[in-house]
């Protein structure tokens, strides 16, 4: 699981719980109706926004946020380097024998299309609109978060609103009325934890997680039509690491490129 989302989770709960707890009782924080109106309600918002098929992805996509496992980038480009020098010590044809120690789908067809002696224009043309699509899905899981952290808010408003109409339209209490304004004010405060707590921020995560996998593929794509070509493994490096920070480079390629 990604450290960080588990303990920005954690601890956006925790200070929440403890402000409530300093303030008086949890209980006085619960009421079910409230509830209900924001997440039945974002839900049915969001269902209503996109196609059923992508509202499905939900599971899979939390998924994604939570549980990816990150790829070193250059642990990408020594993989990459050793498979240009099998390429140029070998030849191309060589490295259909690499293709089962590969893992990564992208890697893999580039590797294979390079080796069934594809065009360099068809290659770089595939792998391209291939990413491409990627961006697309990648886009169409944030906007799922996006929306629901747009909706909620709103239905937090709703809801008050409906608590508001119920509270005004029941005066003959003044003792309720108290009771009645905090049950109403709770449906905004549902709506402002949902979205900011939880939803807009793996939205963001989501967003981060698209960047550097749009990285790292673009790093293959890179790599793919250096071995294609026949470059010289130092080369494919070299350009390879131009991706990577300074900060994170091999000591010799930092001192070179300075």
């Amino acid at each position: 699981m990604d450290i960080a989302t588990l303990i920005g989770l954690i601890l956006g709960i925790a200070c929440i719980l403890l402000g409530i707890l300093l303030g008086g009782s949890i209980m006085a924080y619960v009421d079910a109706p409230s509830m209900l109106i924001v997440l039945g309600g974002g839900t049915a918002a969001t269902l209503t926004s996109m196609p059923l098929i992508a509202f499905m992805k939900f599971p899979k996509i939390v998924g994604k946020a939570l549980f990816n496992k990150p790829v070193d980038p250059m642990e990408l480009i020594r993989q990459l380097v050793e498979l240009a020098e099998v390429a140029r010590r070998d030849g191309i044809l060589a490295l259909e024998n690499s293709i089962d120690q590969i893992e990564d789908a992208f890697l893999i067809r580039g590797i294979q299309m390079a080796v069934d002696g594809s065009d360099p224009e068809v290659i770089e043309s595939i792998l391209e609109t291939e990413l491409e699509n990627l961006i697309e899905r990648h886009q169409s899981g944030k906007k799922l978060f996006d929306s629901f952290g747009r909706f909620a808010p709103a239905f937090g408003m709703i809801g008050t609103l409906i608590g508001l109409v119920a509270m005004l339209s029941n005066m003959d209490d003044p003792s309720k009325i108290g009771a009645g304004m905090a049950a109403a004010l709770l449906t905004t405060l549902y709506g402002a934890m949902v979205a900011n707590l939880l939803f807009l921020p793996m939205a963001e995560k989501l967003a981060s997680r698209s960047s550097e996998e749009v990285l790292l593929k673009t790093m293959i794509t890179q790599g793919v039509m250096s071995i294609q070509a026949g470059d010289n493994p130092r080369n494919v490096e070299s350009k390879l690491l131009t991706f990577v920070p300074p900060s994170r480079r091999p000591v010799e390629a930092a001192e070179e490129a300075a």
